[in-house]
């Protein structure tokens, strides 16, 4: 195998001055001005000099934000302690492999509590337990964000892929929430909070999520979906057809079914140009490894197809991204459609999660899935979805 192209630090920040403009990962909802200054004074890419450049900037808000509460302004001390949700979360980026980045994701995930809890409609964490194995946790952690002033809305999970976890998959479910629907954030297997690694059932980690759905009235446990983003989108697929009973709906969002998890692909992808760096340490994390060799040795369990999952029937599916993906393999849609139940497909120009209306595509596919009139999944037989 060829070695790894490691970026340059004048490169790297042309790549994250382009994200920054463009409002792509991992710039998704940062101050931009603040994020540019950042990138300018970047001493170097070593976690030991990346993580504690962005935890500066980080604190730095935090403490604008404790200021502001002490001042009784709510909507600034919000702001404030969003932005150092942010640029603690680009400290941990892409993978906490280092403990200068493991320290960076602690402090994210407490400053995002700190903004989360500000929001008009507070966003509320839960825990329930999980009987794990040897080894692995025993709680999954999730929270829920509700929309305003809508009665009894319908529910859509949502996860991330491998820098991408449940505290940035809020700001993406953004526009759900603002078309009526609740949102439940969690990581997928291997990521963040999850209990366990992932692995060919790392899909059990949803059973007592799902329980748990059951036991709430205040959003509508009949109108469930799953919404898997990037490598998330893996989970989704297969959620669709292993808990189908359970969901409206589901979207994989960029994710691999098949050929994406072959050596082959992976030899392909590992120096994708859509990725700043570390992107073979962020896959093999997830396995609880570290290297190509250690990824390269498990993905391709993995394999929709090879476990037999893609010839079962599936909830609703939806399977869109962009049709040069260099990170995931956009040939999984087209195989994916040989398979199973009927699905609906959308490809969009560009790269890794495509360019374009991709969300508005996603939510006006979940309204209509999840339209009232149409009963549950615990009561429905068998529905195809578009083709």
């Amino acid at each position: 195998m060829t070695s790894d192209v490691v970026r340059s630090l004048p490169d790297a920040k042309q790549w994250m001055l382009m994200h920054l403009e463009q409002r792509r990962n991992p710039f998704n909802a940062i101050d931009a001005a603040a994020a540019a200054a950042q990138i300018e004074t970047l001493p170097g890419l070593a976690p030991e000099q990346w993580a504690p450049h962005w935890l500066t900037r980080a604190d730095e808000f935090a403490a604008a934000a404790e200021t502001a509460e002490r001042e009784g302004a709510p909507d600034a001390a919000l702001e404030s302690w969003w932005q150092a949700y942010q640029f603690a979360m680009l400290g941990r980026y892409p993978t906490p492999l280092h403990p200068a980045k493991l320290a960076a994701y602690d402090r994210a995930r407490s400053y995002f509590r700190r903004a989360s809890a500000l929001e008009k409609v507070p966003v509320e964490h839960f825990s329930v337990p999980f009987a794990g194995r040897a080894g692995e946790g025993d709680t999954v952690r999730f929270f829920l964000a509700k929309p305003d002033g809508v009665e009894n809305p319908p529910l859509v999970m949502m996860w991330g892929g491998i820098d991408v976890w449940k505290e940035e998959s809020y700001a993406r479910g953004l526009m759900l929430r603002k078309s009526g629907f609740a949102t439940l954030h969690l990581d997928k297997p291997g990521v963040g909070e999850s209990p366990v690694l992932a692995g060919v059932d790392a899909e059990r980690q949803w059973d007592p999520v799902f329980e748990w759905i059951k036991g709430r009235d205040d959003f509508d446990s009949t109108r469930v979906a799953a919404l898997g983003l990037s490598f998330g989108g893996y989970w989704a697929m297969k959620l669709a057809h292993t808990h189908r009973d359970q969901l409206r709906a589901a979207v994989n969002w960029g994710g691999g079914v098949h050929l994406t998890f072959q050596p082959e692909w992976q030899e392909r992808s590992r120096n994708a140009s859509s990725y700043l760096m570390d992107l073979m340490p962020a896959r093999a994390r997830i396995f609880g490894g570290s290297t190509l060799e250690d990824y390269v040795a498990r993905c391709a369990e993995l394999s929709l197809l090879d476990q037999g999952i893609l010839d079962r029937e599936s909830c609703p599916l939806l399977l869109t991204n962009g049709k040069d993906d260099q990170q995931n393999a956009s040939a999984d849609i087209y195989l994916a459609l040989e398979y199973g139940s009927p699905k609906t497909a959308r490809l969009f120009p560009g790269g890794h999660m495509g360019d374009g209306p991709v969300m508005p595509m996603i939510v006006g596919w979940l309204t209509e899935q999840l339209a009232l009139d149409r009963p549950g999944p615990a009561h429905a037989p068998y529905a195809h979805g578009r083709n």
